[in-house]
């Protein structure tokens, strides 16, 4: 019989260097959060479902990296907007759990302005 808690950690590893946390890449806008009227940063509302399952990783040992394009536009970039600061203590008004924070202008992991990923650890090109 299978051990499927085993299953879960050896999977969970996969990529990550032995003996650090693994990394989780997790998008903003239409993830953990949704817009009821017009889509201003300022406006969006957290999805609670969501935040509590990235949470869990969090509590459960992942380094969660909120990873988002904000501020990447070429007209944000225009106008030398940077949403760092303001999705950081929006993420904490929410009661997001995590390690660090990308944005499009600011970060370790910066996010380009993008319409699709395709990668196996998210979701396999098969499913395409």
């Amino acid at each position: 019989m299978k051990n499927i808690e085993n299953e879960k950690i050896i999977e969970r590893k996969k990529g990550t260097p032995e003996g650090e946390k693994p990394i989780a890449l997790v998008d903003i806008d239409e993830t953990i959060s949704y817009y009821p009227g017009k889509r201003a940063y300022e406006f969006a509302e957290p999805i609670k479902e969501n935040i509590a399952k990235i949470n869990k990783l969090h509590d459960e040992g992942w380094h969660i990296v909120y990873w988002t394009a904000r501020g990447s536009s070429q007209k944000s970039k225009e106008l030398g907007l940077c949403y760092y600061d303001f999705t950081w203590k929006q993420l904490l008004s929410w009661g997001c759990k995590f390690s660090d924070l990308s944005t499009g202008t600011k970060g370790k992991y910066m996010k380009p302005p993008l319409g699709l990923i395709v990668d196996d650890l998210s979701k396999r090109i098969e499913e395409l």
